[in-house]
């Protein structure tokens, strides 16, 4: 039951994976991926591969010295954008490979990704950004403002991010199918680990999110905070009476209440959940949705995801409209490697464009990291920053070898037991 929820009962967590090979001769590939909870990865495997085309032959160095030229390339094939346009699952395909080469770029470069976007130029960053759909909110001139500002004390903080690492928040205690003894000793352990904020799954039966937060309060005390997630289960009307009735838990945020694209919903949930924060993004389709969740004024916590939108070039354009408008991001993560992913963006924005960390936290999610090369570090309740070059997205060769389906090992000895239970 890890990864259960209201609204994702049966998660099979998985992945589509790919690695972009060059003949360089330097050895260094670019892992990219898009996580998924089960089926969704034949769909989006066909997705990947019919972006090959614009990857295969391109020049390595003009590929790594110009990510947003892959990225625009990619979003601009007019038979491919039909479907969507810049949304679903050929957006998340996209996202795959956009981050497949802002990995081969930062190995090349022998930075861990968050350094390499910390250390550019803001003009080049300005560069990687597309514009078009959010110049009303942010122009180019607005984002190379906020990116000279950012440089200042840059090294300084660049050296505490080294040190103390980066505030995070665990959901694993609240997983929707635990039973209340395991959220008890995970919501334990958590508070002893040195988390200052969990998270709680909600919204499949009001009694049993009356009686699981109780518990949870109890468990971690007065001072940690609380953040419950709905996993866009209401509609606008009953969000208001659900999150009444946990007030007196004092819930800390409320993460998708409702649909992600029902921007004037979050707005009027907002309003009428007030003092909770409402929080939203990690299944935000684009730049654009969230820029209109910014205009109306619907959140008070904007979440990322480093796979569903377009990958590092449009999660530039999302911190740099979240710091124009004075919002702080917390990314969502769990999943397949979205915590090794996604701790670099925050880290560059930390370091480079917003400065700050306060009422800021990634979340962690403490499975999976064992297939990974260069797996989350997460200790006193803080990530450490990676220090190795990438985007730290390389799972390592034993588990592709045993888990790749259909013929990774797990799947030829599970359809062998298949087959004896037939017969």
């Amino acid at each position: 039951m890890d990864g259960s929820d209201a609204m994702n009962p049966d998660p099979d967590y998985s992945a589509a994976y790919l690695v972009l090979r060059t003949d360089a001769g330097d050895g260094l590939e670019g892992h990219g991926f898009t996580f998924t909870i089960g089926r969704g990865n034949d769909v989006q495997v066909a997705a990947i591969e019919a972006l090959r085309p614009h990857l295969i032959g391109r020049s390595v160095t003009e590929l790594c010295t110009d990510p947003g030229s892959v990225s625009r390339a990619l979003i601009g094939d007019s038979q491919l954008r039909w479907l969507g346009p810049e949304k679903g699952v050929m957006h998340m395909a996209i996202g795959a490979v956009v981050n497949a080469v802002w990995d081969l770029a930062a190995k090349r470069e022998g930075k861990p990704l968050w350094q390499l976007l910390a250390d550019a130029e803001p003009e080049w960053l300005v560069s990687q950004v597309d514009f078009r759909y959010i110049a009303d909110a942010l122009t180019p001139q607005d984002a190379l403002e906020l990116l000279r500002e950012g440089r200042r004390g840059a090294a300084e903080r660049r050296a505490e991010l080294l040190r103390r690492g980066y505030p995070a928040y665990t959901t694993s205690p609240g997983w929707l199918g635990y039973d209340d003894e395991k959220l008890i000793r995970l919501a334990k352990e958590a508070v002893a680990d040195g988390f200052t904020q969990i998270k709680l799954k909600v919204g499949a039966d009001l009694d049993d999110d009356v009686r699981r937060m109780r518990t949870a309060r109890a468990a971690v005390g007065p001072s940690i905070r609380i953040a419950i997630d709905a996993n866009q289960r209401w509609g606008v009307g009953e969000t208001a009476e659900w999150t009444a009735a946990l007030a007196e838990f004092e819930p800390y945020w409320l993460e998708e209440p409702t649909s992600p694209d029902d921007i004037l919903g979050h707005a009027a949930v907002r309003r009428a959940v007030a003092p909770v924060k409402v929080a939203t993004g990690e299944h935000v389709q684009n730049r654009i949705v969230f820029k209109q969740l910014l205009q109306a004024g619907a959140v008070d916590i904007l979440q990322i995801d480093a796979a569903r939108v377009g990958g590092v070039n449009e999660n530039l354009a999302i911190l740099l409209l979240a710091a124009k408008f004075g919002v702080p991001v917390c990314p969502h993560a769990g999943g397949v490697g979205l915590c090794e992913l996604v701790q670099h963006l925050s880290m560059f924005d930390f370091v480079a464009l917003s400065g700050t960390v306060q009422d800021r936290v990634i979340e962690y999610v403490d499975h999976l990291h064992e297939h990974f090369e260069d797996p989350v570090v997460v200790a006193a309740g803080r990530y450490a920053a990676p220090r190795s070059p990438g985007f730290s997205a390389q799972m390592r060769p034993g588990s592709i070898a045993e888990f790749s389906y259909p013929d990774g090992a797990f799947w030829a000895a599970d359809l062998a037991d298949r087959k004896e239970v037939t017969a």
